[in-house]
This record gives C-alpha cells, structure tokens and sequence, in this order.
C-alpha cells in the first residue's frame, strides 16, 4: 500500500501532523502500536488533569466552610477517581478515532519499523508483517519514564506514571523521586487524597528547580505548608523491595549524611527516555546524538525523506511542542516554507494547585545574558479576584529589558495561571513591549490584571502594592 506520508505514532505530535498533511491534499497513514492519542491523550497530558481536578474538588469540599458553605464529612472514593481518569482518557481517544476517519486517514495498527526504500514494516498483534511505502515517513514515536540505576521500576512498589495513574489501592506512604512537572503534579494529587507524600530532589534550588528561583521557593513553601515532606539536594541512594513495603535510602548531597525513609510505594518521575530503540535508525543511517534523533529546522533527519519529531528531538519534551513540531512538519513536506519554531518562547505548565507556568528567560538568565534588566512582581494577596476565589498564594513576575523594552520572560505561581501564561506568549511573538502590556487594558476583576500589575511594578508605576 502506497502513501504519500506515513506517520508513526499517533501521539500530540504525529496526529496533528497526519491532519495537517491531509488537509495539504496528501493520501495519508498513521501507525500505532497501542491507543490513538499516544501517552499525552492516554496516559499524560490528559488523564493526569482528570486527576488532578479530583483532588481539586476533593479539596473544595473539605474548605468549603471558609465559602459560608456547611457540607457534611468528605470522604473519596479512590478507585471511582481512577476510573473517571481513564473514562476521560479513554473518550479523548475516541476523538482522535473521529478526526481520523474525518480526514480520511488511514489508521494502521502495529508497531512500525523502518527498512530500506522508504518503507515502513508494520508487525501487527498477531506477528503478521505488512509492509507499507511512502516518500515521506515521519517519526513521532515520543518518550517513556526515564529509568534510574537506583530505582528499577518493576511497576508494583516502584512505579513510573503510567502505573501511579491506575494503582488499585491508595498508598498511604509514597515516595515521588523527582521534583519536576510530573513528580510535582503526582505529589500533589496522592497527598490532596490523604497519602503522607516525600518528595526526593537531587538538585537543591527547590520544586521544579528549572523554573525561576523565586517560584521554586514560593511553591516549595506551599507544598511545605500542605504537609508534603520536601528533600531537596538529595538522592537515592537504593530501594529495599523485601516484605511488604518499601525502605529507601537516601542521601544528602552536601554531607553524604544518609537516612532510610519507609514507604508503600516509589514513584520515578526523573524524566523521559525517547523511543527510538528498534526502528531502523542504524541501519539507514540516521544521525543520533544520545538518543535524540538530530534533524533540521523542518525536522528532516539525515536521510532524505526521513522525518522525526516530538521527544525524540531536541527540545523541551512537550506536548504542544511536538503538536507545532508536528504541523512545521507537514506543510514543509508539503512545499511551504513555514517558519521555523521558537524554541524560546514555548510556555512550560504545572497543573498542580496552586499552578505553575512561565515563558522565556528566568531572572538568573537574563542577567547571565548580559541584560539590563527591570523585575517586576505582583502577589496575588494583593488581587481583588483572587481574594474572592479564596486563591491568594503564588504571584505573576515579568522580566523585561531595561534599554528597549522587551519582554524577556514571565513567570507565574497561582490559580489559573496556565491559562494566564498564553499572554504573554502571544506578546512575545509580537515583539510587545512594557509600556505596551502597561496600558493594554486588562478586564477588572481578574486574575490576569496581575500581568499589568507586574508590568507596572516593574516601570515604578504600580497601583496596587
């Protein structure tokens, strides 16, 4: 079977490209070895929030008092939790089910593998190999828990992020190794839920030690405050499986001093590893730099007809980044030229509660770029709407040059502020400046108001503080 483009894997990154491509008029398949949607829909992005907006909720109704609102005792239903997380997941694939068959995209079930001529081997459940050509393949294969020597995931008493989306039972003790977006979001749903949480950090700045230091502190703070337990610059050094529970060892990176925490379960959230073992790479010839498929501004390989995206390049392991990677992708195969992707202005998002999200250049790295700066920071205690929400934590902190203007980077703790973010991505890409976000207009009362709070704060020129 003949196609102009293949693609293979039908995650964030592979299906908007098969649309994308078939609304350019191309005769389309896309390969899948599992469920239409790839981990963001089935076992990431989406499920994830579902969980997350049950400990949200769960949390609503134990402070419900301070709304003037009587409920009765609160309790939650573990199991029923998990299940409307993999009902929500299970119906987003459903959709991409649709879009597909809406474009006339063929779907192919198996597990793709690339072999000379531009042909792609397809090996179904059964074993059966079927082989497909097209001048375009494209690989979208995505990424997988990263593995660490000290914690072997044996997907039972150490778990990755697929196995703590469905575990059976609720732990009572957990362990999260890993204080990024992943290890953040689960520490805050299982202790939201009555779980005793320790959070184990190898670098020592705070949660989500890549984000601006000012929002590491703020929301390391609040976690502190929640009764979560927070190790930062340490380590793990072994887990011990035997008997019933777990025993982990851990370390202290400044004076090696070690401590053993007990625990029901350890859950690895130290990153992504990127699928591209077994798909023919070697053997065509295409470039690998540690694992990372290395491609071009429109993400062709070294190979002529060769195309990858998503995890498995370069670049901030996302999934709106692979959706954009994805699309650039298409319509250069296509015969446009769109242009290249900023991997600068991509916002970052953690959707625990209070929220995290930022674009651009920390404060730190403004600095280090040689930048004049000017900083300004809003807190939400000091926000109309943020006091009526009951939603007070956290703060909006922009960046901007000091000489032309230009908005360097933004950086938010707080309620909503993922929705927030997309501001100033926008303005960003128009090039915006201070004085312009200054007196653009914000609507009263909102949480956004921050961003022309901290905009204000920055030029000596704040209302409210």
């Amino acid at each position: 079977m003949n196609f102009d483009i293949i693609v293979l894997g039908s995650g964030p990154g592979g299906y908007p490209a098969a649309i994308r491509a078939s609304q350019l008029g191309m005769k389309v398949a896309i390969v899948e070895r599992e469920n239409l949607g790839g981990i963001c829909l089935n076992w990431g992005c989406i499920p994830t929030k579902a969980l997350l907006k049950s400990a949200q909720v769960y949390e609503y109704i134990k402070h419900a008092g301070d709304y003037g609102i009587t409920v009765g005792k609160s309790k939650h239903d573990f199991k029923a939790v998990v299940k409307r997380s993999r009902d929500v997941a299970g119906g987003m694939s459903k959709g991409v089910d649709f879009l597909m068959r809406k474009n006339k995209i063929t779907v192919i079930e198996g597990e793709g593998k690339l072999a000379r001529g531009k042909k792609l081997v397809v090996t179904d459940k059964d074993g059966k190999k079927t082989e497909y050509t097209a001048p375009h393949i494209i690989l979208a294969t995505g990424g997988r828990a990263k593995q660490l020597p000290s914690l072997p995931i044996d997907g039972k008493k150490i778990i990755g992020y697929r196995e703590a989306m469905t575990l059976p039972t609720q732990p009572k003790k957990m362990i999260v190794v890993g204080a990024g977006a992943i290890g953040v979001e689960f520490a805050y749903f299982y202790n939201s839920m009555g779980t005793e949480v320790t959070v184990v950090e190898y670098l020592d700045q705070g949660l989500l030690p890549r984000e601006d230091k000012d929002v590491s502190k703020e929301l390391t703070k609040i976690f502190k405050k929640s009764g979560i337990n927070v190790m930062t610059g340490h380590a793990v050094q072994s887990v011990d499986t035997k008997g019933k529970g777990c025993k982990v060892t851990i370390q202290n990176n400044k004076d090696k001093s070690e401590e053993v925490i007990a625990c029901d379960v350890v859950l690895s959230a130290a990153g992504v590893t990127p699928n591209t073992e077994d798909l023919g790479l070697e053997m065509l010839g295409i470039e690998v730099d540690r694992g990372l498929v290395k491609v071009n501004d429109h993400y062709q390989t070294s190979v002529s007809g060769i195309y990858a995206i998503g995890d498995i390049v370069a670049g901030p392991a996302l999934a709106h980044v692979a959706t954009a990677e994805g699309i650039i992708c298409a319509e250069a195969i296509a015969g446009h030229n769109p242009s290249k992707l900023n991997y600068d202005n991509i916002p970052s998002c953690t959707y625990c509660s209070p929220e995290v999200s930022s674009v651009g250049m920390t404060e730190k790295a403004a600095k280090d770029a040689g930048y004049e700066i000017k900083v300004g920071k809003f807190p939400f205690s000091a926000s109309g709407k943020a006091s009526a929400s009951g939603a007070k934590e956290g703060f909006v902190k922009v960046i901007y040059d000091a000489k032309y203007g230009e908005l360097l980077g933004a950086h938010m703790v707080g309620s909503n502020v993922t929705e927030m973010i997309a501001e100033i991505v926008t303005a960003r890409r128009l090039e915006t400046t201070g004085h312009e976000i200054l007196k653009a207009v914000h609507p009263h009362p909102t949480m956004s108001e921050a961003v022309m709070e901290a905009t204000a704060a920055a030029y000596g020129e704040v209302i409210h503080l």
